[in-house]
């Protein structure tokens, strides 16, 4: 079973529509971003898993070192078919990365709060970004770490809204909400959860999602 809410169609934002929500909350522990300068000389590669056991004081066949393996291992797959995939353990970094894919003038989106998580929403206002145009944005995911570390992707053919989120009783705002709809999915795999969540099958349909709490979107400013 998918969670209701978690991937909806793009008619599925039209104001005065109430629609759940899934918990976007963030599950992960609160951490922080090394300095560019620190994070650098740190080793980082699955063939050097010792050497962050030693610095973590990572036991053997531990939850840390278990941890540390899975997302290494994550950094080091290989990207989807026209993706650009980066991951990132400081500020600077994720920042160049953007730059690198998107240019100069770029702007960072994301859901302001938590509100209305595992809840009914009503859409309110809905703002598309870069004029509601197809565009591309990188999105940067957190993964589990000792510290602060993002892994970061090209997202091609996109549309990106800004959504006023109410709720449905009182139509008081709650939270302002970033949702992503991917436009070309025939790329993904007939199994996505998407697919089994809408009833469709890779290339038929957009899908869409929230950015959940502390995930990024990277976009093109209008």
């Amino acid at each position: 079973m998918v969670e209701p809410g978690k991937f909806f169609r793009e008619s599925m934002l039209k104001k005065g529509k109430v629609i759940p929500m899934p918990d976007i909350n963030d599950k992960l522990p609160e951490r922080s971003f090394l300095p560019r300068s620190i994070s650098s000389k740190q080793p980082f590669s699955t063939l050097k898993v010792s050497e962050l056991k030693h610095i973590f004081h990572a036991g053997d066949n531990s939850t840390m070192e278990t941890m540390i393996v899975k997302s290494l291992s994550e950094c080091k797959r290989a990207p989807n078919p026209g993706e650009i995939r980066r991951c990132v353990s400081s500020a600077e970094d994720m920042i160049d990365f953007a730059v690198s894919m998107l240019g100069r003038n770029i702007d960072i989106l994301t859901t302001k709060n938590v509100n209305g998580s595992k809840q009914s929403i009503m859409i309110g206002s809905i703002e598309g970004i870069n004029g509601g145009k197809v565009t591309d944005s990188v999105t940067c995911h957190q993964l589990l770490f000792p510290y602060l570390l993002y892994y970061c992707h090209t997202v091609p053919k996109v549309r990106v809204y800004q959504v006023d989120i109410l709720d449905p009783n009182s139509k008081a705002k709650i939270n302002n909400g970033v949702a992503i709809c991917h436009m070309n999915t025939s790329s993904w795999s007939p199994t996505h959860a998407a697919f089994l969540a809408l009833g469709s099958a890779p290339g038929q349909i957009e899908v869409c999602h929230w950015i959940f709490q502390n995930d990024l979107t990277w976009t093109v400013v209008d």
